[in-house]
C-alpha cells in the first residue's frame, strides 16, 4: 500500500492573520507558519495504518514556499516515510484550480494506492482542491469522512452529510478527505526526529510536472481588489420601555433580517 498525504502549510491559526492590501496575498510572515490542523490528522490516519500493516509506504506532499520543507520534515519526524515538495515561483497566489493541477500531477507521478486530505484548509478554507484533484485523476473520493477504514481493495467510512452521517466506501485508488473529528497527530518523539533528517525530501518544480501555470486556455481565477475589513463598531441596545418588540422588529427589517 502506498498512501499519499496532502499536507498543507498554513499561517498559526492563533496568530494575526492579514491580507495584503496591494496583492490581496495572505501576509504569511505575519505569524508563525505550521501544517495545517486537519492536514496533521490526515497524516495520522495514514501513519497508524502503517504501524499496523508492515510494507505501507507513507509519502507527505505539499506545494509551497522554501518554508513548507521545513512543515513537512516535522511530518517526517513524526512517522511518514518522505516527503515531496513542489517549490516554483510561478505557485504565487496560485488559486484552487491550479494547486489542484499541481497535486495531481504530482500525485499521478507518485502512482498511490490512496490520497489522504484534510477536507478543508484553515487559511482559504476553499475545501475543493481534493475534489477537483479526484476529478482530474478520474478516481473515487470520499469526502468529509469522520471515521476512515482502509483494506487492500478499499476505503470506507462515515461521512459527514447536512443533519446526519452516512456510510461510504470507495474501491482504491481513491482520494478521501477528513474531518477534524479524527485524531490529532501523534507528537514527534527524539528518535523521530533525528531520523527525520535522513528521510527523503524531493523537490519539483512546475516544469518537471509538466504543469503551465500561465495557460491562457486554462480556468483561472484572480484577485481583482481587497480592501481592508471594517472595524468593529459596538452594537445595538435595545432598552425595554414596554416596545422592545416593536423595536427589535424594526432593526431586523432595518438591515433586512426578517
Amino acid at each position: 500500500m502506498k498512501i499519499v498525504v496532502l499536507a498543507k502549510e498554513v499561517p498559526d491559526t492563533y496568530g494575526q492573520r492579514t491580507l495584503n492590501l496591494e496583492t490581496g496575498l495572505a501576509e504569511r510572515d505575519s505569524s508563525d507558519k505550521v501544517m495545517d490542523e486537519v492536514s496533521e490528522r490526515a497524516l495520522e490516519v495514514a501513519i497508524s495504518y502503517a504501524a499496523e500493516h508492515p510494507g505501507t509506504e507513507v509519502v507527505l506532499l505539499g506545494a509551497g514556499p522554501e518554508s513548507a520543507a521545513v512543515t513537512l520534515r516535522k511530518g517526517l519526524a513524526a512517522g511518514a516515510d518522505s516527503a515531496v515538495h513542489v517549490l516554483d515561483a510561478g505557485l504565487l497566489g496560485a488559486d484552487t484550480v491550479l494547486t489542484a493541477q499541481v497535486l495531481a500531477a504530482a500525485v499521478a507521478r507518485g502512482h498511490y494506492d490512496l490520497v489522504i486530505a484534510g477536507n478543508s484548509s484553515t487559511d482559504g478554507g476553499a475545501g475543493v482542491v481534493h475534489a477537483m484533484i479526484a476529478e482530474i485523476l478520474e478516481l473515487p473520493q470520499l469526502t468529509n469522512l469522520n471515521s476512515v477504514a482502509i483494506t487492500d481493495a478499499e476505503v470506507s467510512g462515515e461521512r459527514a452529510i447536512d443533519g446526519g452521517t452516512v456510510q461510504a466506501s470507495a474501491s482504491l485508488p481513491a482520494v478521501i478527505s477528513v474531518t477534524e473529528q479524527l485524531p490529532d497527530l501523534r507528537f514527534a518523539n527524539f528518535k523521530g526526529i533525528m531520523a527525520a533528517k535522513k528521510k527523503p525530501l524531493e523537490t519539483l518544480t512546475l516544469e518537471e510536472l509538466a504543469v503551465e501555470p500561465n495557460d491562457p486556455e486554462a480556468a483561472r481565477s484572480i484577485m481583482i481588489a481587497a480592501g481592508e475589513r471594517p472595524a468593529r463598531s459596538s452594537g445595538t441596545v435595545i432598552i425595554d420601555e414596554g416596545d422592545a418588540g416593536e423595536q427589535l422588529a424594526a432593526f431586523l427589517v432595518q438591515n433586512r433580517l426578517a
